[in-house]
């Protein structure tokens, strides 16, 4: 190597080494998977699934079949989080970069490329004599091609399926589908790496001195019961090499941490905290450079912090880097404020990092304030979990892990505080509660190449190859003829489905529009002669084939059917709900800045709801104006078109893109004829965003709209839902009902039904107050008339308790504070049944009185449960006289 070439001139690099190859670079697909296998995408394959299984080499915007295609994909992968920032090699975002051949070249052209970019000195120069080659133990093809390259057969290892096939061990373990041998690439980085040899690998299969640099896969069979593996009709292409390493060996640094993408970052917190980066034992400052970096790469993509799905994982790992944060002494969010050098070092390869940096920032910045609270409550429940242990003893290690696992509380510091006591932590139990959960987590959602195509039903594959996508004529027509391509039941095509029977069936034409785009699924009814069936919904698989989930009725219908396809009148009410969530989104967007983006959307017939990102909640003013703007909107009964154009051309218009979603070169735009006016600043506002769904032919068919309820959802997202139509009236009827029942109970007009319930309001006040007055003058009556008092010698103290009618929870402490004034007690209990407070004097618990534990026991006694303080305690019960009868034991 002659030259250091920064990650973003390798990436550049490999790309145009396939372009020059005949390949066609793609954008990078989004974090968020592009298939319901996994929640995100995780190899540079993922995207191209149709591609693999037979179906058309097409993509949107590009005309033509293109057989070749090189990528730069961002995955993720948590499957080893916790090894994260402790070994060289583990990354929860990384680059995959890969060429992929669809039934077009195949292994010989694989390895001679692969051989040719990674040591011509006009691509990456590497040294032949440390690049050493796994491959299939069958495979002598492969081992032709390696060593008619030049390179040394003592370099090659043949390994077994578990190690060198794709899916591990498929010839004997499947799953049945495509399969291939694979050959792997390593680049020995010599021996202060490490002092096994090339020799060792062969029995060890660990190096830290040889690093996997790039895997070739040929999946070249398909894999059927007993294990027999059938050719393929056409063999594929798929590879993918690690960028980090990648970068690691080009730029001759010690692992990737040290690149010039995670560098920057390490030296900033470096010098933030005070604390100096020292290589592999800073492990806080290496989880939080490559965290900071993944996190902020799935928040461009639109995946936002939640408690569910993909936005927990994306919670977990965020809380992951404010943990390291805090240990490197870190108090107040310090994460947001290193966005800018991600953004720095990868927003020119991927430009929505530059344009989501200010809402990433708002977004991290909120989870860390919460976070950071949640820390410090979570010393709080430590120290309640410590103090009941004397000197010298173990906190549990299965509460040391609930602490990290509930509250997100590192071990680290439940470590430290406890040695700061005197105590120890049962680490062994922590680790044993650790991977029992995380054995379990693996088993729940493994995340592996092996599984994205194992829930494709073979029939799919089928219809892929002969048919390829369904034609869609929804946009245009709710009706048309077509034919059944197949019926499948339970994952199972099937030749025929009767009455009573539910099936998903394709199509080979529909104008059922399947769900996506946060519009839902069209449904309707099939006619063919003699029968019919209700079309419940529809979806569409990653081969963009419609499934239409069909009940049959009436008759039997086979495969190969002629049928008519009418979608039913669902239809009308969910495109007014469409046509009117682009309106409300341009109308919020004046309204409240161009900040507010999609963040999501449902679109029903019943229904709109709408998240954007906002960090305030609506005001009264803000709504009515929202809501004046979209009604124009339908007033002026506009047109709604659509048209295709090229992206640029769109983005040039002022078309708004959905958020986080990627666009081919060709994309459909739809828009509304004309605008309305803004009345405080007099502008015209317009509608025009990019959509795939479907929409009324002009805004007067929304008929009304009216928004229902504004919440807030995540930090910084917040969740508008609103009505049209007929529903919205329905809606507006039901408001003024409940307007006019509750003017007239209290006997009023609905006009000056806000002044009459402020008057009640008042009115109620007052009588509360009287109330309170009059328990506070019985509790200190049955105080000092002294019935049903009792004082007694109990474990050295004096206690007094009574029983008392008529009062609740707060009168009690008020009785409890007399009878303590009055009998000059240690301790006074006082019971009712509503409740129990114990109290006890200053002295007595220096004396060692604890009311929070006298009360457990009388508590326990009266089929109850509560707890308090040493000197203040308090219950709910619900027998008064076994309390009292308990006190013996509680002393």
């Amino acid at each position: 190597m002659t030259t250091k070439l920064s990650t973003n001139e390798i990436r550049q690099r490999y790309l145009s080494f396939f372009e020059s190859k005949g390949h066609l670079r793609l954008p990078s697909h989004s974090t968020v998977a592009p298939d319901p296998t996994t929640l995100f995408t995780v190899a540079g394959m993922q995207p191209f699934k149709p591609q693999f299984l037979g179906g058309a080499a097409t993509f949107p915007g590009v005309e033509g079949e293109h057989r070749r295609i090189t990528t730069a994909q961002k995955c993720v992968r948590l499957g080893d989080i916790e090894n994260v920032g402790r070994t060289r090699r583990h990354l929860s975002l990384f680059e995959m970069l890969g060429n992929f051949s669809f039934g077009d070249y195949f292994k010989k052209e694989a390895i001679e490329w692969a051989w040719e970019l990674l040591t011509s000195e006009q691509w990456f120069a590497l040294d032949k004599t440390k690049l050493y080659i796994t491959i299939y133990k069958d495979d002598d093809e492969a081992f032709q091609y390696w060593t008619a390259l030049g390179v040394d057969p003592s370099h090659i290892h043949r390994f077994d399926a578990d190690e060198n096939f794709w899916p591990a061990d498929a010839p004997a373990k499947g799953p049945n589908g495509p399969c291939g041998p694979c050959s792997e690439i390593y680049y020995d980085r010599g021996p202060e790496f490490g002092e096994d040899s090339w020799e060792d690998y062969a029995t060890t299969r660990e190096s830290a001195r040889f690093l996997e640099i790039w895997n070739l896969v040929f999946p070249e069979f398909d894999r059927q019961d007993g294990g027999v593996l059938d050719p393929l009709p056409f063999k594929n292409i798929d590879t993918g090499m690690g960028l980090e390493r990648m970068a690691s060996i080009l730029q001759d640094v010690f692992d990737f941490y040290s690149t010039d993408t995670f560098r920057p970052i390490i030296d900033k917190v470096t010098e933030l905290s005070g604390k100096v980066y020292e290589g592999e034992k800073s492990v806080s400052h290496r989880v939080i450079s490559e965290h900071l970096r993944s996190v902020t790469m799935v928040l461009a993509d639109g995946t936002l912090p939640s408690n569910t799905g993909r936005g927990y994982v994306v919670r977990k790992v965020l809380r992951r880097a404010i943990r390291h944060a805090y240990l490197l002494g870190f108090r107040e969010p310090v994460l947001y404020t290193l966005v800018p050098l991600v953004v720095q070092a990868m927003g020119d390869a991927y430009p929505e990092l530059k344009q989501e940096e200010s809402r990433i920032q708002s977004v991290m910045k909120t989870e860390e304030v919460s976070f950071l609270k949640t820390l410090a409550d979570g010393i709080k429940r430590l120290d309640g979990l410590l103090s009941d242990l004397a000197e010298g003893a173990v906190l549990n290690g299965q509460d040391a892990f609930t602490l990290y696992d509930t509250y997100g509380f590192p071990l680290d510091l439940t470590i430290e505080i406890a040695e700061e006591r005197g105590l120890a932590v049962d680490q062994e139990g922590f680790k044993a509660a650790y991977k029992e959960q995380q054995d379990r987590a693996r088993e729940a959602g493994k995340l592996g190449k092996q599984e994205l195509f194992g829930v494709v039903a073979e029939v799919l594959d089928d219809v892929a190859r002969e048919h390829g996508a369904t034609e869609f004529v929804g946009y245009d027509a709710t009706e048309c003829h077509a034919r059944v391509l197949a019926v499948i039941v339970e994952h199972q095509a099937q030749k025929i489905i009767t009455v009573g029977q539910t099936a998903q069936v394709i199509l080979s034409t529909t104008p059922f529009y399947a769900e996506g785009g946060g519009q839902i699924g069209d449904s309707g009814m099939l006619e063919w002669t003699g029968g019919w069936g209700m079309v419940t919904t529809t979806q569409k698989t990653p081969q963009g084939i419609f499934l239409h989930t069909l009940e049959v009725k009436e008759g039997s219908l086979e495969d190969g059917a002629e049928v008519r396809a009418v979608v039913g009148p669902k239809r009308k009410a969910t495109e007014r709900h469409h046509t009117a969530t682009h309106l409300l989104q341009a109308a919020m967007r004046t309204v409240l800045g161009s900040t507010v983006r999609q963040a999501g959307s449902l679109v029903t017939p019943e229904r709109l709801r709408f998240d954007y990102t906002h960090n305030e909640a609506l005001n009264s003013d803000q709504i009515r104006e929202i809501e004046v703007l979209v009604n124009r909107w339908i007033q002026s009964d506009f047109a709604v078109n659509y048209a295709y154009m090229g992206i640029e051309e769109a983005r040039a218009t002022g078309a708004m893109a959905l958020f986080g979603e990627k666009y081919g070169d060709v994309v459909r735009v739809v828009s509304v004829e004309g605008g309305v006016v803004r009345d405080i600043t007099n502008e015209t506002v317009s509608s025009k965003e990019l959509c795939g769904g479907t929409h009324v032919g002009r805004t007067g068919e929304i008929g009304t709209f009216v928004i229902v309820s504004d919440e807030n959802l995540a930090a910084g997202v917040r969740r508008i839902e609103a009505l049209c139509g007929e529903v919205a009236n329905q809606y507006i009827r039901q408001q003024f009902d409940v307007l006019s029942r509750a003017a007239g109970l209290l006997n009023t007009g609905t006009s000056a039904l806000p002044e009459r319930v402020q008057q009640v309001q008042a009115q109620i006040k007052d009588l509360n107050h009287t109330i309170d007055n009059l328990k506070r003058d019985l509790a200190r009556a049955q105080v000092s008339g002294g019935a049903g008092q009792n004082v007694q010698e109990l474990g050295g103290f004096k206690v007094a308790s009574l029983k008392v009618v008529g009062l609740e929870s707060g009168a009690l402490r008020g009785a409890a504070d007399s009878l303590m004034e009055a009998s000059q007690a240690d301790v006074v209990v006082v019971a009712s049944d509503a409740g129990l407070v114990v109290k006890a004097s200053k002295d007595a618990v220096t004396r060692g009185a604890n009311a929070g534990k006298i009360i457990g026991v009388l508590a326990q006694a009266a089929g109850g449960r509560g707890g308090g303080r040493p000197d203040m305690a308090q219950a709910g019960i619900k027998d008064a006289d076994a309390a009292l009868a308990a006190l013996e034991q509680a002393f």
